[in-house]
């Protein structure tokens, strides 16, 4: 009996060192702008906590059980795309002409595969369709219709594109629609620019993972693209640097190359994702009037969260003792 407890036991110490050993860590966002807790109610701010507190414990939960960091990614941002308080599935914004139009990508830091859809309408989870397109095709993007088709393949749920309504988006719409007609500068209210969700995630393998979902620019049209879906400025991950999920004017994002600057700082300057991150959210974008922030995970399970706005919706858990969620720059 005392041979059996000893090894239970010793067991018990291994699996603590081991785990000790091999860092994880997940850090999630629901979009980034003018976030002021003078404008939230009591009542809308603890509903915006308990969604990212869900979301992130259940990331890590998936993580601290042996489960993969593309696994805890997509289990996290399909939460997030549940919920109507967030610019992404069912809270997507509208479309100019009445509709949502939806982005997403991920990106694996391991094998550098990625996948990423736009302007999808359809589609359930638009960061389920993402991945297919990384496993399942041999591309990396596909858009539209296109997009749809090959969702129905691949036997991901079709859904109609009314799904996606919801009455504080469309007054979202209305306004924007006033703003337009009242003046040429209507993008400049932070209110119509964002709006993303996005995670990253360091596995007990060592492997990180990046992935974004959105609906994109209220009252956008002409089929305007963000950084959301686009590899190296939305999303990003290697593991030989870091993994980056981006939420901002996503113009800006795109130009500059976001995500993918922030691991390129890390990889071949040595920085830390502090820096790396610091620099190009307040050193780049904000000079030149690019808005927004975004998640870093290194390959030590370090989190940084860098972003430029009043506000960003984002929580963290690592098994190195990082427990947070935070809405409020002050924070």
């Amino acid at each position: 009996m005392l041979i059996k407890t000893f090894i239970i036991i010793f067991l018990a110490i291994v699996s603590h060192i081991v785990s000790a050993a091999q860092p994880f860590a997940i850090a999630i966002h629901g979009g980034a702008g003018t976030i002021l807790k003078s404008s939230m109610t009591p009542e809308l701010e603890a509903q915006y906590r308990k969604k990212l507190d869900d979301a992130k414990q259940r990331g890590y939960s998936i993580l601290s059980s042996g489960g993969t960091s593309e696994q805890a990614v997509l289990s996290v941002i399909k939460i997030l795309e549940d919920s109507p308080l967030f610019n992404a599935g069912i809270g997507a914004v509208y479309t100019y002409e009445g509709q949502h139009e939806l982005d997403a990508s991920v990106m694996d830091g391991k094998s550098r595969m990625a996948g990423a859809i736009t302007g999808v309408k359809t589609v359930r989870h638009p960061i389920e369709l993402a991945s297919a397109v990384m496993h399942k095709s041999v591309h990396v993007m596909l858009s539209g219709s296109g997009a749809e088709n090959f969702a129905t393949t691949v036997g991901l749920e079709q859904i109609d594109n009314s799904i996606f309504n919801t009455k504080r988006r469309f007054e979202s719409l209305q306004r924007a629609k006033a703003k337009m007609k009242a003046s040429a500068n209507w993008l400049k209210n932070e209110d119509f620019r964002y709006g993303t969700v996005g995670a990253v995630a360091l596995d007990k393998f060592g492997n990180l993972f990046a992935g974004t979902s959105t609906g994109g620019m209220t009252a956008k049209r002409w089929g305007r693209i963000g950084d959301s879906p686009i590899i190296g400025a939305g999303t990003f991950a290697d593991n030989k640097s870091c993994a980056v999920s981006a939420t901002g004017h996503g113009e800006f994002f795109i130009r500059f190359n976001v995500a993918s600057d922030i691991c390129a700082r890390v990889a071949y300057q040595g920085k830390s994702i502090k820096q790396a991150g610091d620099e190009v959210i307040f050193d780049v974008l904000e000079p030149v009037g690019g808005t927004g922030g975004v998640i870093i995970i290194d390959t030590k399970g370090n989190i940084h969260m860098p972003f430029n706005t009043a506000g960003m919706y984002r929580a963290a858990r690592s098994n190195n003792g990082v427990d947070k969620v935070l809405i409020y720059r002050e924070e």
